[in-house]
């Protein structure tokens, strides 16, 4: 008997959705109400990355009022706070337990295959399955930017990614080197400086942004100003959106600013982007200045177009005063650093995650193997992406636009399936 008759109820579905995340239970959810007949794939269990890839502290940079499933928007009592970990995964279960979904966790897509006569053929380790179209909804962060250097780290000296960093004393002894910027590096960094660790951040060109600016959220402000709803094709091209660090600012205690400068009047150690390592010794860029002048004129000029919005709408909102950098680097920084001399024990990578849709055999991917989609539909019939970062809007690959951007992708699986025979695959 074939090994997927004896695990899943069929052989062949109408729809596969892979991955059991907020997206890919967004689309589940928008399936069943429309009465699609689906199966909801998941390597792991539902919610993964929220429940084993975030630290202990983990809380959202974005307000509550911003998460928006399907039919399940946020409900709890404080929608301008910031849900930690925890209260994060609580709610999306909720959503979940509210109209269990034909979900098959522990199960591992390791190909996709487009069929000549139409229609997917799908391998997993529970044995083949065949549907007329698939949802890929697995994100795009699928493996670690590690540097080759890194290989180069002494042996003594304990190197992990964001997504596997816990707490400060689940770390070595010793120093930490944080490398990156972005959300994660700095909110990590600061995870670490606050529970007494000895700190070193190397300084990428990652922007920030306050958190309250003028009476409000500088969120509340942007969305105010429809700058979450503007499509990826009225912004740069989509390739140098997607590149774009995400501008770093914390919703932890209540939410407030990430200032790496007063990080480092409080005793972190700053240094530029790290190019190098070799011989126990860390080679940082001389451009610590630069990034971090660069970071306080992005967030000068977010601060410039509220005024302007402000001003246009003639909104009465308090004042205040321009920023003013509360520290300098040196004039001749530190670029390089004795890792042994510095007591380092750890290096934590949070310089991003590159995609992997290696196992899709599909013509749905553009020069760089990356899904070459309109709002997550493909040139390949019958093939969509959901929960890309920038998929249509600011808010795509986030809680925020979920909901929108699956109601789109499922109005168009069910348009396509209206012109389908009943069974198109015969499962033989």
């Amino acid at each position: 008997m074939n090994a997927s008759i004896q695990y899943f109820p069929r052989h062949h579905y109408p729809v596969i959705v892979v991955g059991g995340g907020q997206a890919g239970l967004s689309a589940s959810y928008l399936l069943q109400q429309r009465g699609i007949d689906h199966l909801v794939l998941e390597k792991h269990q539902a919610f993964h990355a929220w429940k084993h890839q975030r630290w202990d502290s983990f809380c959202l940079v974005t307000p509550n009022w911003q998460c928006r499933l399907p039919d399940h928007p946020y409900d709890g009592g404080d929608p301008h706070g910031f849900m930690v970990k925890d209260e994060i995964i609580s709610w999306m279960e909720r959503f979940r337990a509210a109209f269990e979904p034909p979900l098959f966790e522990g199960v591992t897509v390791t190909r996709v295959i487009a069929l000549d006569v139409g229609g997917y053929r799908l391998e997993t380790d529970h044995g083949p399955l065949t549907a007329d179209q698939v949802v890929i909804a697995v994100s795009s962060y699928h493996l670690p930017k590690i540097p080759e250097y890194a290989a180069n780290l002494p042996p003594s000296i304990h190197q992990l990614d964001a997504s596997a960093y816990s707490n400060p004393d689940a770390l070595p002894d010793g120093a930490v080197l944080v490398v990156g910027t972005g959300q994660s590096g700095c909110q990590i960094a600061e995870d670490l400086h606050l529970a007494g660790r000895d700190v070193h951040l190397a300084v990428g060109p990652a922007p920030r942004v306050s958190r309250f600016y003028r009476g409000r959220d500088v969120v509340d402000w942007l969305d105010d100003m429809g700058h979450y709803r503007i499509p990826v094709q009225e912004h740069l091209t989509e390739e140098q959106v997607r590149a774009k660090a995400n501008h770093y600012v914390t919703g932890r205690d209540g939410g407030r600013d990430i200032d790496l400068r007063r990080f480092a009047l409080e005793g972190m150690r700053l240094h530029g982007r790290l190019n190098d390592i070799g011989a126990g010794v860390a080679h940082f860029g001389n451009d610590l200045k630069h990034n971090l002048d660069a970071a306080d004129a992005t967030n000068a000029r977010i601060k410039g177009n509220i005024d302007e919005y402000i001003a246009q709408q003639g909104i009465i909102a308090p004042e205040e005063q321009p920023y003013q950098p509360v520290w300098e680097p040196p004039r001749d920084p530190v670029t390089c650093l004795d890792l042994e001399a510095a007591n380092i024990g750890a290096v934590i990578w949070c310089i991003g995650y590159a995609p992997d849709f290696s196992w899709i055999d599909a013509p749905a991917f553009d020069a760089t193997s990356y899904p070459k989609q309109v709002r997550g539909v493909t040139a390949s019939p019958g093939l969509y992406f959901l929960g890309l970062p920038w998929q249509n809007t600011w808010g795509s690959g986030r809680i925020y636009a979920i909901a929108e951007d699956a109601g789109y992708v499922v109005e168009r699986v069910a348009d396509a399936a209206v012109q389908l025979p009943q069974r198109r695959l015969t499962g033989s």
